[in-house]
């Protein structure tokens, strides 16, 4: 018996293999809209002050990295988790260290053309493991919604936001990875899991 998969066969594990990772990450993050906007079909953070994420297994009050972007922007890393599914969550928080309501830059959502026409994301974030000699973008839905948080506009003077990005799974062996965001320092951080 032949093990060829037909071009509808590939697709269709595709979108059940993107499906199960929004499943995913909607579990793993929320789901909901930014402020005066309607809830979105993929997943999101809402727009929270004060309060970060939940602590997670394996996550403690320390971040994993802090990455500093332009306009007092800082991004916390606090966790980055393996999951069984073949994908890995990052979770952090975006945090206004500056003086004055900063605009998010549209380079965070990336340069393609896909998930700049589905608005503000942080759909520009990578994972470059370095020994395998490979980068990881963020995944997309069905819909080519990129599955990190979206509706971001803009973030006032000492407001912090919850913030995800979902990637595919770097092989098991591989831990250590570097994070790179559009406008930010990179820094190396280990995935748990």
């Amino acid at each position: 018996m032949s093990m060829r998969f037909t071009a509808k066969a590939r697709k269709g594990m595709v979108a059940l293999t993107v499906a199960a990772g929004l499943a995913v990450g909607v579990a793993a993050c929320g789901a909901g809209g930014g402020d005066d906007e309607k809830p979105e079909h993929s997943a999101t953070a809402s727009r929270t002050t004060g309060s970060g994420p939940s602590t997670q297994e394996g996550q403690s009050d320390q971040p994993l990295a802090e990455l500093k972007g332009s306009n007092g922007l800082l991004l916390q890393i606090t966790s980055a988790q393996r999951d069984s599914g073949g994908f890995v969550t990052v979770n952090g928080t975006l945090k206004n260290d500056g003086g004055d309501t900063v605009v998010i830059p549209a380079q965070l959502s990336g340069n393609e053309t896909e998930i700049i026409r589905n608005g503000h994301s942080l759909g520009g974030a990578t994972l470059v493991d370095s020994k395998g000699k490979k980068r990881y973008y963020v995944l997309r839905d069905t819909e080519g919604r990129p599955l990190t948080t979206t509706g971001l506009s803009t973030i006032k003077s000492g407001e912090s936001i919850p913030v995800f990005m979902q990637f595919p799974a770097p092989p098991a062996d591989t831990s250590a990875v570097s994070f790179q965001m559009p406008m930010f320092t990179s820094a190396d951080i280990t995935i748990s899991g």
